[in-house]
């Protein structure tokens, strides 16, 4: 909005009133120069201005005004004044009565213009403001050294960028440019729309005296995350000798957390410490929020026990610390302590459950959020997605996408990731794409999020259709999105696309393959059967490969039955990872696979000589928006009796269907009876019989399983799917499995 836009569309209309009685009084009482002061009221030059000062609201003000006009001291010019400021700058101020009144005011003054900016500011109302400066202007007033500070200091961003440089014109036409306000309101103003040049020059100019011009450029520094410039800022200061106010060491300390600086966090509290800067409850929350950010923990506690008065602020700062080194249980006590809580401190608890991979304990705090009545933002909604996402709790994630869009919480791009997400990994294609396609805005983050999420569930082919769409629309990939273009070719066996795709990455876009491309692309050859040339790109890495990369590799041995490089592939593994179970695990299934009994019996020995044990399989499941986990062979669940008769159900239909156990990769040295026995309490094969009895018919059954599918499991629930025509999908550790018609989306690759 420029100034000349604002001329060329005339000016921001004045408040119309409904009430002709009260436009009638406001017009009697400032515009009727006629009426005479009382007889009782000797003189003009005293009025009663006290009784502004006690005024508690806009009731009582007009009453006020109604008196004054009674007594015919409305004429008197300071009354009018007094008035208008009462609506101006007061908490129940109304600035449509006050805007009535400055507009029935044959002659205003400056004073009267500067009030009405100021109100203006006030309520946040910047465009009626520089619409009122523009009249001001056109009646031949000229700005003073109080306008623009009071004109400028509700400016938002989009108003700053719009008229900010044109008002800096003004200034200097009406030679108020070496004004200090006016120099600490342009400083701020430029700040505020990232033009932090243009705000340093005038700070350059300036004599540099004024402790709130530092504070100015110092927070001007912060706002776009140049820490580091905020501190040196803050240096110099020192060597000037100019002290460092509240506000400064606030500015600084945000800084300091920011930058996890120590040292010049600590020169900071020496101020409070010294009593040189009065502390208070916002220095003191700085103070704690910089040692939680630095992780001296110890301390942060002693500022905070020390305090005399902490807010919900202090509190949340504390549990927020504690969740950052993951220790949950004390976040969780000094959560459970908190006198006040607010939508912020609930979100840090959640959060520290998400990064505790407590996602069920997640979800329970959550509700336990709405029960106190305490209205989530956009960011709990994230993080309670995230947890719908871990969890594969599509009827959760539903009704998330419903409480954002019933009470109108800020649905921003990063909601709409994190619900793309999450139909993702609920296996819900079909619903992320709806999303994706009704996006206003999407970033490289949404894109990426398609391009893994087809991948996963199978739809190479529609990954890289999507990453050519990207490409398209001209936003730039990065090194994760490369990630999921190359699992989508693994997903799909796409090997010569997968090793284009890998050279194309530097050549084209500049991005230096990391470790983790390199593991897709000996995940990619791994998987179809191009073992040698998997080990080649191992060894020609340049760097040194982690267990990841090696066990993308012995992954690979295990689906060819490769055991002489599995072995070194195993090896090499242990030599990073000494207690990595998993490792021996594989190998054992190698082992029984290929019958080498011998070395399986050594290899288990080797394991219980280490301590080492398998990890349990566990399978998630939701159901009427309750997650129930199963592990292998569990006999916990309420319904235990109904699941192992239906599991003998299951077994038995599926004989008549072809179904046989297959046994070739339980390692362990029993009779084949035992063995299948062993399969028969695979835990997705419990949450399947739980979904079976659960659901109604024709409805999608949607597990998470914290492990690899084993063969038996997958071959079952293609049979499932077809036997009782049912929808079934595995989110295992890899991938998903969409088993439809009794066949799975993987083609049992």
């Amino acid at each position: 909005m420029p100034i000349s836009f604002l001329y060329k569309t005339h000016l921001i209309p004045s408040i119309r009133y409904h009430s002709s009685a009260l436009n009638q009084m406001m017009s009697m009482a400032i515009s009727a120069p006629h009426l005479s002061p009382p007889t009782h009221i000797s003189s003009m030059e005293n009025p009663p201005v006290s009784l502004f000062q006690s005024c508690k609201s806009m009731d009582q003000l007009k009453q006020i005004h109604s008196q004054t006009i009674k007594t015919g001291i409305i004429c008197n010019p300071i009354i009018q004044s007094k008035i208008i400021a009462s609506c101006c700058t007061q908490e129940f101020g109304d600035m449509d009565y006050a805007r009535r009144l400055f507009d029935a005011i044959p002659q205003p003054t400056v004073f009267h213009w500067n009030t009405m900016f100021r109100g203006y500011s006030r309520i946040a109302c910047p465009k009626l403001g520089v619409s009122m400066y523009l009249q001001m202007l056109s009646r031949d007033f000229m700005p003073d050294s109080y306008t623009f500070p009071f004109l400028m200091k509700g400016f938002t961003r989009d108003i700053a960028r719009q008229c900010g440089k044109e008002l800096h014109c003004h200034v200097v036409k009406y030679g108020l440019h070496s004004n200090v306000f006016v120099q600490n309101t342009l400083i701020n103003m430029y700040s505020l729309c990232g033009l932090i040049d243009m705000a340093c020059g005038i700070f350059d100019m300036s004599c540099k005296s004024n402790v709130v011009m530092w504070n100015a450029m110092i927070s001007g520094y912060n706002r776009i995350k140049q820490y580091d410039k905020a501190k040196r800022l803050f240096f110099e200061m020192e060597k000037k000798e100019i002290l460092p106010s509240s506000v400064t060491l606030v500015s600084v300390l945000s800084a300091c957390s920011k930058l996890k600086d120590l040292e010049c966090g600590k020169r900071v509290h020496k101020y409070v410490l010294d009593h040189i800067v009065e502390s208070n409850l916002i220095v003191e929350n700085a103070l704690i929020d910089m040692y939680v950010a630095c992780g001296e923990m110890k301390v942060a506690l002693g500022t905070f026990e020390s305090m005399k008065k902490k807010d919900v602020i202090s509190w949340t700062a504390i549990v927020a610390g504690f969740v950052n080194i993951g220790e949950l249980d004390i976040a969780r006590k000094y959560f459970d302590q908190m006198p006040e809580r607010d939508h912020v401190s609930w979100t840090a608890m959640i959060d520290g459950y998400l990064q505790g991979n407590c996602f069920k304990e997640a979800l329970v705090l959550f509700r336990q959020m709405q029960i106190w009545n305490v209205k989530p933002d956009e960011f709990t909604m994230v993080s309670i997605l995230t947890a719908c996402s871990q969890l594969g709790a599509l009827e959760l994630g539903e009704w998330v996408k419903a409480y954002i869009d019933k009470n109108k919480v800020k649905d921003d791009i990063y909601v709409g990731n994190a619900l793309i997400d999450m139909y993702f990994k609920c296996g819900n294609v079909r619903k992320a794409q709806t999303l994706f396609n009704g996006m206003p805005l999407r970033d490289k983050f949404t894109w990426t999020a398609m391009i893994v999420g087809l991948a996963i569930n199978g739809y190479g082919e529609g990954a890289l259709d999507m990453f050519a769409q990207m490409l398209k629309a001209s936003v730039t990939p990065d090194e994760i999105t490369y990630i999921g273009v190359l699992c989508a070719c693994t997903h799909t066996g796409m090997v010569d696309e997968g090793r284009k795709f890998f050279a194309s990455m530097t050549i084209q876009h500049g991005i230096e393959p990391i470790v983790a491309h390199y593991g897709c692309l000996v995940d990619l050859l791994g998987r179809a059967g191009h073992l040698q040339e998997a080990y080649e790109v191992i060894k020609n890495m340049p760097m040194k490969p982690n267990s990841i990369v090696w066990g993308s590799l012995l992954s690979a041995c295990r689906i060819h039955k490769d055991a002489e490089m599995a072995e070194m592939a195993a090896k090499q593994i242990l030599e990073l990872e000494p207690a990595n179970g998993a490792v021996y695990v594989i190998l054992c299934n190698i082992y029984a696979a290929c019958n080498k009994w011998d070395n399986l019996r050594e290899l288990r020995k080797e394991m219980m000589d280490r301590g080492i044990k398998k990890i349990p399989g566990c399978s998630l499941i939701e159901m009427n928006g309750v997650v129930h986990e199963f592990v292998a062979g569990d006999q916990s669940h309420p319904q235990t009796k109904d699941i192992y008769l239906k599991l003998d159900e299951i077994r038995s239909d599926l004989k008549f269907s072809g179904y046989s156990p297959d046994t070739s990769e339980v390692f362990l040295d029993i009779g084949e009876e035992d063995k299948e026995s062993a399969l028969y309490q695979h835990s997705e094969k419990l949450a399947i019989a739980f979904g079976l009895i659960n659901s109604g018919n024709g409805s999608t059954i949607r597990i998470v399983k914290n492990l690899r599918m084993c063969v038996d499991c997958h071959r079952m629930a293609k049979l499932v799917s077809m036997v009782y025509e049912r929808e079934v999908i595995v989110r295992d550790r890899t991938r998903f499995h969409h088993f439809r018609h009794g066949s799975c989306s993987c083609k049992d690759y």
